[in-house]
């Protein structure tokens, strides 16, 4: 694929150029708690600005139904975007209508205009090619060049993700080389030992990507709520923990695969459990104990890993050369049950090897729990497109921009 660094040594003065981001940030009451992607287009914003490019900035956020929904509006995220950049960006509220033509129209090289969300219109979303082709069309209307740099998306076969670069000269922004340059770490170049740590609520989130890493993976820890289900795989109880029964068989093949194939493929050995789920909102302190991982009571969950799981795991980390990491070891949102996410975020730090957090829930954990971001080799924009490009699928968004 064409990079910006050929777009911009062709020239793009003047040009406008189209940049599909991911400035899908977490918003509370209207403020964003997590800016991490939105810094993340920056360079490629700035590049092109500096440039004197017209850069129109567009991007989706949350799911809204396909249609204007203000609770979903990407106006925050703007604001964000024109104080990282010390600079104005103007803002339209709508998509290809009125205002986001009169918001182009109006913007000077070097300046920068963020257009609504994306998903404010049906056709970005749409199963219909053509009303998805539809609404491409009237993006490309707005500009003269394509720069794909939203990857948390490029998982998705969206308007602005897949069709729309058919439409206009495209090239990909530093953020998606950055990230396609990682997962080749993790896939074609990889330096061993290999491990994996995941974690997360759902063992069927994970099971396409445990099924590719048996053949890669020198070790594979496991953790968060889709443990259990390994757990009772084993034949423990797991009491009212996080259980997908359904799933058993396939985790139970998966164990087996592991151990013929010389993987090592290590579960918790203790785990933090109470009665009750901790109130996110107030995290008020909650009653919790410590039981072996074949003594979970009947009437109580698991909520993070123990003690002894987390030298273990961070044993498991020490040597790698390589690691990538998706998924928390437990409700991190609670300070009663961050200390595994915590001690395996410290592992990636204190390994010498190349260390890759794989994005969603962990790269908020990162932040949440205070570690310096410039610590780990790579923190990435998309869970779900990293986790996709591990199962080896084709991902619409990185085969669009293919010549």
């Amino acid at each position: 694929m064409k990079t910006i660094d050929e777009l911009l040594a062709d020239g793009v003065s003047g040009k406008r150029v189209f940049v599909r981001a991911d400035l899908n940030v977490p918003l509370a009451d209207g403020t964003i708690t997590d800016d991490g992607r939105i810094r993340a287009v920056l360079p490629t914003v700035k590049a092109l600005a500096q440039a004197g490019a017209k850069v129109v900035v567009a991007s989706h956020l949350g799911r809204p139904k396909g249609a204007p929904d203000l609770a979903f509006s990407l106006l925050p995220a703007a604001e964000r975007l024109g104080e990282l950049l010390g600079a104005p960006v103007a803002f339209a509220q709508d998509t290809v209508g009125p205002a986001a033509h009169d918001a182009v129209d109006g913007l000077q090289p070097g300046q920068v205009a963020v257009i609504e969300n994306l998903r404010f219109n049906p056709g970005e979303t749409s199963k219909d090619d053509a009303e998805r082709g539809e609404f491409a069309d009237r993006l490309a209307a707005l500009a003269d060049v394509y720069v794909g740099d939203g990857f948390g998306a490029v998982h998705r076969g969206h308007a602005s993700v897949y069709d729309l670069p058919a439409r206009l000269p495209h090239y990909a922004g530093y953020l998606i080389a950055t990230e396609v340059g990682v997962l080749k770490k993790l896939t074609e170049d990889v330096k061993r030992p290999y491990v994996v740590a995941l974690g997360g609520a759902k063992v069927s989130d994970k099971l396409a990507v445990i099924d590719q890493l048996l053949g890669k993976a020198d070790r594979l820890l496991i953790g968060g709520g889709m443990a259990y289900t390994f757990l009772k795989a084993k034949g423990y109880e797991v009491g009212i923990s996080l259980l997908q029964e359904d799933q058993v068989p396939a985790v139970t093949e998966y164990m087996e695969r592991a151990e013929k194939q010389g993987v090592e493929l290590v579960l918790p050995v203790d785990v933090v459990v109470s009665r009750t789920f901790p109130d996110l909102k107030t995290k008020a302190p909650t009653e919790n104990t410590v039981v072996d991982a074949d003594k979970i009571p009947a009437d109580q969950e698991g909520l993070d890993i123990g003690p002894k799981t987390r030298e273990l795991y961070a044993s498991k980390l020490a040597d790698a050369s390589t690691v990538f990491w998706n998924g928390p070891m437990g409700v991190f949102e609670h300070p009663d049950y961050a200390e595994g996410t915590k001690a395996v975020a410290q592992a990636l730090v204190d390994t010498n090897g190349f260390t890759v957090v794989g994005g969603g829930d962990s790269a908020a954990a990162v932040r949440t729990l205070g570690f310096d971001e410039n610590a780990f080799g790579h923190i990435s924009t998309g869970g779900g497109a990293s986790l996709e490009y591990l199962e080896g699928k084709t991902l619409p968004g990185l085969a669009a921009l293919e010549d």
